[in-house]
């Protein structure tokens, strides 16, 4: 649909009326052809000389150019638009965190793949938060890996793909072989003092008991529930294991707990699944849908028109004035021939 930016331009279009209206016509002086037989030629045409001014009128072809001409000119700088069909946007109203372990534990071998292999708990970690990730369009989210120590792998985005590969990049002992699950709550904290969005969530994946945190886990949910982070606990693993590998099942269940998070524990890939299906359904996606209709301008449609329209009326009025001086030699030519044919 075609619009005017700036319709008030428009009020431009009588302009020349009034300028002609307003200012006189262009006046030069010139000396008149002086004849000694002057007063002769005024008594057999029976005019009387007098005083005035000589307004030139240009023919209409002429006229009609310059005032359509005009018009365009006003109407390309009313700056003419098109709107083009409406664009939509999914603004992401929910930040997602997902904070993965990647201690020594994750490499024992307890899971088995989609093929029915036997593989690493990081392996089944990575195969189904892939297919978490594939589902949360709609949403940022960010990766925190820690082991010893914690690190952000990839802030706030919108690009899935990013954080998928990311995920599949990640290898056990790259943040150290120990559990800092406590410094990885406080380092969650810190990434989401940079989040704009109301909605705030923190999935966090781990298969020991926190070992080597400066921040108690119970320290770290408390600053987080108020804050208003809600932080979903997921436990991996052999409940049964000792040592650094044990799970701390207690404190994952306080943490849930007290920010009005969900504990959940996996000892197998299905049950893994099962628990990510769940908190899919959980967290459903949230997004404002934004609107926008560009504008393209098409000022240069009455400019291009306007200048084919001058070009042409020039062309005419070339050949017009060809066209009469071609009429003017051969009435010339006649007239040459006349005396000659009658003294013949």
């Amino acid at each position: 649909m075609p619009v005017l930016a700036h319709p008030w331009l428009l009020c431009l279009l009588p302009l020349p009326l009034l300028v002609g209206w307003l200012l006189p016509p262009h006046r030069e002086h010139r000396k008149a052809l002086t004849v000694p037989f002057l007063n002769r030629l005024l008594t057999y045409s029976g005019q009387h000389p007098h005083e005035g001014a000589l307004v030139p009128q240009g023919r209409a072809l002429r006229k009609a150019s310059l005032i359509l001409g005009w018009v365009l000119i006003v109407l390309a700088m009313a700056r003419p638009q098109l709107i083009e069909p409406p664009i939509q946007k999914e603004v992401a109203v929910r930040d997602l965190l997902l904070a993965v372990d990647l201690s020594g534990s994750m490499e024992t071998k307890d899971f088995k793949n989609a093929k029915g292999e036997m593989v690493d708990r990081l392996t089944a970690v990575k195969e189904v938060l892939g297919d978490f990730l594939s589902r949360r369009k709609g949403d940022r989210v960010g990766l925190i890996f820690f082991g010893t120590a914690p690190f952000v792998q990839a802030p706030f985005t919108e690009d899935l793909n990013v954080c998928r590969q990311l995920l599949d990049e990640a290898q056990t002992k790259m943040a150290g072989p120990q559990t800092a699950f406590g410094d990885a709550l406080g380092l969650a904290i810190n990434v989401f003092e940079r989040s704009t969005v109301k909605e705030r969530v923190l999935i966090a994946l781990t298969d020991g008991n926190d070992t080597s945190s400066q921040v108690p886990p119970a320290k770290a949910a408390s600053i987080a529930r108020d804050k208003g982070i809600v932080i979903h606990t997921v436990a991996v693993g052999d409940p049964r294991a000792a040592g650094e590998d044990a799970l701390d099942v207690a404190t994952l269940q306080s943490v849930a707990s007290t920010t009005g998070g969900v504990f959940s524990h996996a000892t197998d890939r299905k049950q893994l699944e099962q628990i990510y299906r769940q908190l899919d359904e959980l967290e459903t996606r949230k997004a404002q849908t934004i609107s926008h209709r560009p504008r393209r301008d098409v000022y240069w449609w009455p400019l291009a028109i306007a200048f084919v329209l001058s070009l042409a009326q020039q062309l005419v009025q070339l050949a017009l004035q060809h066209r009469r001086k071609r009429s003017n030699t051969a009435t010339s030519h006649a007239a040459e021939r006349s005396p000659l044919e009658a003294a013949s």
